[in-house]
């Protein structure tokens, strides 16, 4: 429930916002506060964080019949070609009419039901996956993701 200025207020060079239970609509502090996040500082969400972030850009969700769970889910990274093999543990998804506005781009597909998996913004520093990129012990195809955000705060930090 930490408002964005009191997080601001620590001189972050990034946020990630985690994953957690639930559904992610009735979070409206944590949309509001990843709004004005994503609006200065590197963001990188992951699960329900992913799922606030779409919210955040203006984005619905909706709940799956079956929801994600377990190890071994394939994932296409759209803009490597690259499968990757994920954890996952959602029951929420991030509409993917979401990516009808032109400032986001999808970057992941689920391989088993075609969901929204990733995304990230055009003109900022955000990326967000669905699944479990720090799961361990577990797949390691989608480490990756972290050193993407590190670069993003250090860029940010050299004033790139």
């Amino acid at each position: 429930t930490t408002p964005a200025a009191e997080a601001l207020a620590f001189s972050p060079e990034g946020i990630f916002l985690s994953n957690g239970p639930g559904d992610p609509e009735p979070c409206t502090y944590a949309i509001e506060a990843a709004r004005t996040l994503a609006d200065r500082l590197p963001v990188f969400g992951i699960c329900l964080g992913h799922q606030i972030l779409g919210l955040a850009c203006g984005g619905r969700t909706y709940k799956l019949k079956f929801g994600h769970r377990g190890a071994n889910h394939p994932v296409k990274n759209l803009e490597t070609g690259q499968v990757e093999i994920t954890s996952q543990n959602h029951g929420f998804c991030v509409d993917p009419k979401l990516f009808e506005r032109p400032e986001l781009v999808l970057t992941h597909v689920n391989l088993n039901d075609g969901t929204v998996e990733g995304f990230r913004m055009r003109d900022r520093p955000v990326v967000s996956v669905q699944y479990h990129p720090e799961a361990s012990p577990g797949p390691h195809d989608s480490h990756y993701l972290f050193e993407e955000f590190v670069s993003m705060m250090r860029a940010r930090r050299e004033g790139r």
